[in-house]
């Protein structure tokens, strides 16, 4: 019978690069600033480490999709690293596996970590399809902006929503990223904006504008897992445990039938549904105490905060206006500033969000730090909204 992985793994220590335009490094280095800090904090030698997982996009020249670019980058001990790639939930991915490797009891510490360097290769977003004359049809891929803008119209058609209204609530949702921010050094963009500014930003898909859409930039997240038991002798006091962990691809049902109206995400809500059940919630606007969504578009914040179940169907907008999910809100959001300033490194974004997942429940967030959290859920999203692998992340506190 079915267990979950509630309480089983614990989170021994997280690292997280400066994220940005990092001209002055490669991927290479952007591992090993994360990974410094994570094995800083973690108090282990790089000998402990019992298997590693690596996520990145793109190919590394002459290493294919193997392991050996961030074993060679870390000096790791001669241990297996896997390279996975799922679309931008490929962070997510990497901690699946390693968070896995310690719940089945294969090694006693395991490291997962995401990198990508987007800036060098001067494209802005995920690479179209380019085998043959005809584009596969299980990757739409052809435009992120006009896929997700597709899915703030459909969302709006079927809410009854003014465009006025929902433009507003979009702009509310990145001026709110944007302070958030602010008091956040690793983040890439640390400029407070305003609603006008975002209403009023150059059209790039309609409706969204140049201020509804994440950066492109360079980053690198890692974490080191093990077993809760483990982690107390090793001194660590108060610790961080995975709750549950929920990927769900989609079977192209959403692209090949009629009964998805476009306006929301189907992988999420179910990856939502199983993880709540995993960790045992039963009332999560209730018990979560923050969030990190995958704000690829401030839409997309939007639509998840009605997929996760955190606002009533057609109502997310309104509760993002009233406030609900600012630093001082009732549920905050994006409390680091999210993909909206950060950007979206695609293989690392996932990772990224539960190192802030991390911090605020180990209580070493500093000046951005929300009291006494108790459970926070990430949201990493890949692909579009027709097709994609949603993963859905829950720790909490042991």
């Amino acid at each position: 019978m079915v267990s979950g992985l509630k309480d089983r793994v614990a989170v021994l220590a997280m690292g997280c690069s400066r994220y940005g335009e990092r001209w002055d490094v490669g991927q290479e280095e952007l591992m090993v600033e994360a990974y410094g800090e994570a094995l800083q904090a973690a108090g282990i030698d790089p000998t402990d480490i019992g298997a590693a997982w690596y996520s990145s996009h793109y190919d590394d020249i002459g290493a294919g999709k193997s392991g050996m670019p961030m074993a060679q980058a870390l000096r790791l001990p001669d241990i297996g690293v896997t390279r996975v790639e799922n679309f931008c939930a490929g962070g997510t991915e990497a901690f699946r596996g390693a968070v896995y490797a310690v719940a089945s009891g294969a090694v006693d510490i395991a490291l997962a970590m995401g990198v990508e360097k987007l800036k060098d290769t001067g494209f802005a977003g995920l690479p179209a399809a380019s085998r043959g004359t005809l584009v596969p049809l299980y990757a739409p891929l052809h435009s992120n902006p006009g896929n997700f803008a597709q899915l703030a119209r459909a969302y709006e058609a079927k809410h009854g929503i003014a465009r006025d209204d929902l433009k507003r609530a979009m702009g509310h949702t990145s001026v709110k990223s944007h302070a958030n921010a602010l008091h956040n050094p690793k983040a890439h963009l640390r400029k407070a904006i305003t609603v006008d500014q975002a209403l009023n930003a150059p059209m790039v898909a309609d409706p969204l504008g140049l201020l509804d859409c994440c950066p492109v930039s360079d980053g690198a997240a890692c974490a080191i897992v093990t077993r809760p038991e483990i982690a107390r002798k090793l001194g660590k006091g108060a610790l961080v445990t995975v709750k549950a962990i929920q990927l769900v691809s989609s079977n192209g049902w959403e692209a090949q039938q009629s009964e998805w109206d476009g306006s929301y995400v189907h992988t999420t809500r179910v990856a939502a549904q199983r993880a709540y059940a995993e960790a045992g919630i039963d009332n999560p606007r209730k018990q979560l105490s923050f969030t990190e969504l995958h704000d690829c578009f401030s839409i997309t914040e939007l639509v998840t905060l009605e997929d996760i179940g955190l606002s009533e169907p057609g109502r997310a907008w309104r509760d993002m206006l009233d406030g609900r999910f600012d630093a001082d809100g009732v549920l905050p959001c994006q409390i680091d500033g999210g993909l909206k300033c950060f950007g979206h490194p695609v293989g690392a974004s996932g990772l990224r969000m539960l190192y802030e997942a991390w911090l605020q429940l180990a209580g070493q967030a500093g000046s951005r730090q929300l009291g006494s959290p108790s459970y926070a859920l990430t949201h990493n999203l890949g692909g579009a909204p027709a097709q994609n692998v949603s993963a859905i992340t829950i720790l909490g506190a042991a």
